[in-house]
């Protein structure tokens, strides 16, 4: 696959580490460019990410992560170069969903494949774009999600769920699945 072939990923301090490392990884060792930009960064600045992960509390653990090193600039990005969106979640999405540049370029991929996980949603919510749409999402957005018109679809941890050019899934523990699915909705073909 040609490398003019681009996605792009919304990053930001505190996305969830698994979420926007695994992504950036996979679909780079599919043969797309994968460019990740974060508003206020500039190519070689880093965000902070955060480790969730499961530890039999009520809810996730949070730790700090890896700096991760910005590869594009947000304020020159022209979303048309891109033919796909990757929303990462981890706390990024909570603060990110106000920040009305991060809404404007989410919003122009409403016509293109977005691979949405986690706390992403809250990102598509604020957005508008979930009305109507089956979506999954890490459990505590489910509120959000239905607030926003969408259906939240109550599934597995290792599952996700496509609806339409949207592939939504709960957590990273789905990447198999959420990254499988995605790269379908692209046209990826993979043989061995």
């Amino acid at each position: 696959m040609a490398d003019d072939i681009r996605l792009l990923i919304l990053g930001g301090d505190y996305v969830e580490d698994y979420e926007i490392m695994v992504p950036f990884q996979a679909l780079s060792m599919l043969g797309y460019k994968v460019d990740v930009v974060c508003p206020d960064k500039k190519p070689g600045d880093k965000i902070v990410t955060a480790i969730h992960d499961f530890e039999g509390a009520q809810t996730y653990s949070e730790k700090r992560g890896h700096n991760f090193e910005i590869n594009a600039d947000f304020a020159k990005i022209n979303t048309d170069d891109y033919i796909g969106l990757i929303i990462p979640g981890g706390r990024m999405p909570e603060y990110m969903r106000m920040n009305q540049k991060a809404i404007d370029l989410v919003k122009s991929f409403s016509d293109r494949p977005i691979a949405c996980i986690c706390h992403g949603a809250q990102i598509l919510a604020a957005a508008g774009m979930l009305k109507g749409r089956k979506v999954s999402c890490y459990p505590a957005c489910q509120p959000e999600v239905e607030l926003a018109g969408g259906t939240y679809a109550d599934i597995g941890m290792t599952e996700a769920v496509t609806d339409d050019l949207l592939v939504t899934a709960p957590v990273w523990t789905a990447h198999p699945a959420w990254l499988s699915q995605f790269a379908a909705v692209l046209g990826a073909r993979i043989s061995l």
